[in-house]
């Protein structure tokens, strides 16, 4: 996924501070004060234009089509970024991996365990994933939440799920998981983890979360959240706490239905909110929408993932979040109730997303994208914020010039290394 050219991150990021003039007064020879210059001589203006950052150095060349396939992470099929698919022809009209990658210019790409076969196969294939993205590197992510959730099982350490390292309240423990999770997984050539889930579980027929969260106190579970962000950005992956506002209260799956918390905006600041708070506190990379409908926090009856009151209006400037908005996975029912495939990806950027995971219909949603930028119904300023939070992801993780290229070699050595099947039988 990646071209070589410039840094990105996550975060809103600086701009680059302008190089411009202001003089300081001469002063002579001696330290005295230097004498008045002529007064028919007048200063040239200065005509240094302000440096760009990485980051504006790629956005600013690449083209809009560039830009709008950096939002996209969808599934890809195979073992090989040259593994002949019928899958990836009947979803996305190309055969290969790495042919859909330079097909849509995307900027990630998602790993499930179709994918994973041996350690040597998944560095290859990320390897050679990396290699088909011509212009910027690839953010390349899974699931690896340890517990119920664990795409990378067959490869990676057995760790214990969240509510086992919950039930310890020890910080420190969720800290060392999640550093050595990254580290096993930034050993296969993946970046980005969809790890730590933020919610409170304190529905007990909650189908989709339970054991998945650390727990039904808010406070112990921000606790845990924000030691498990700041392991993974001390192993160098990026972190994504999930599901925003808070998925915690539900007897509905959203990969099935369209739940409704009933939560009030006070039930949502004192229960639900305190893990995403301590997550950006950590310096979490993205938060992940969820497909819920929350009707104290936007009446519309549009799912989290479609709401601009509650990714931009709770999380932005509420919250402060400066990072990447990921949607949850789109092909999922709770999201497709109300819109098509190409205005549920449309009606995402507008609410603040800025990474589309998993559409049910990439070419659908990318083409709705591309002509919603073009017809002005979302700006190019508005194209350029996510893309730039996008980039500033990739400069953070050290992805925005150059992928890094994962060893097999190496990562034999990591994976499921003495060290760390220690760790997980302690924790």
């Amino acid at each position: 996924m990646l071209g070589r050219i410039g840094t990105t991150g996550l975060l809103v990021i600086a701009l680059t501070a302008c190089g411009g003039g202001g003089g300081s007064a001469e002063v002579g020879p001696t330290g005295g004060k230097a004498a008045p210059p002529a007064q028919t001589t007048s200063a040239a203006p200065s005509t240094t234009a302000p440096q760009q950052s990485p980051v504006q150095r790629v956005l600013a060349r690449m083209s809009v089509e560039e830009k709008v396939g950096q939002l996209f992470m969808p599934v890809l099929y195979g073992t090989a970024a040259d593994t002949v698919s019928g899958e990836n022809q009947a979803r996305y009209a190309a055969r290969t991996p790495a042919k859909v990658i330079a097909k849509y210019h995307l900027g990630g790409v998602i790993l499930f365990p179709q994918n994973v076969k041996s350690v040597g196969q998944v560095v290859g294939l990320t390897n050679g994933m990396q290699r088909a993205a011509e212009e910027v590197p690839l953010l390349i992510g899974t699931d690896q939440e340890n517990g119920l959730v664990s795409r990378m099982s067959a490869l990676m350490t057995d760790f214990p799920g969240a509510a086992e390292i919950g039930a310890t309240k020890d910080t420190d423990l969720s800290r060392d998981v999640a550093r050595a999770t990254g580290e096993e997984l930034r050993a296969l050539g993946v970046n980005l983890d969809f790890a730590p889930v933020a919610d409170v579980n304190v529905n007990p027929r909650n189908p989709v979360i339970g054991r998945r969260a650390f727990g039904n106190d808010p406070q112990k579970v921000a606790r845990m959240v924000a030691a498990a962000v700041k392991g993974f950005g001390e192993a160098k992956i990026a972190a994504t706490a999930k599901h925003f506002p808070g998925h915690g209260d539900t007897s509905v799956d959203s990969h099935t239905g369209l739940p409704v918390i009933k939560h009030t905006r006070a039930e949502w600041e004192r229960i639900d909110a305190p893990p995403f708070k301590a997550a950006i506190d950590a310096g979490v990379d993205a938060v992940m929408s969820a497909h819920i409908v929350f009707p104290k926090l936007d009446s519309s009856g549009d799912p989290a993932t479609l709401s601009k009151p509650i990714l931009t209006g709770l999380l932005r400037e509420k919250l402060g979040f400066k990072g990447v908005i990921s949607t949850d996975a789109l092909n999922m029912a709770g999201v497709r109730k109300k819109y098509n495939d190409g205005e549920i990806a449309v009606r995402a950027v507008l609410a603040g997303a800025d990474l589309l995971l998993m559409p049910n219909d990439l070419p659908k949603a990318y083409d709705a994208v591309l002509a919603a930028v073009k017809s002005g119904r979302i700006s190019k300023e508005r194209l350029d914020q996510s893309v730039t939070r996008l980039l500033t992801l990739k400069q953070k993780r050290g992805l925005l010039t150059e992928a890094p290229v994962a060893s097999a070699e190496r990562a034999a050595g990591v994976l499921r290394s003495p060290e760390h099947r220690e760790l997980a039988a302690r924790a």
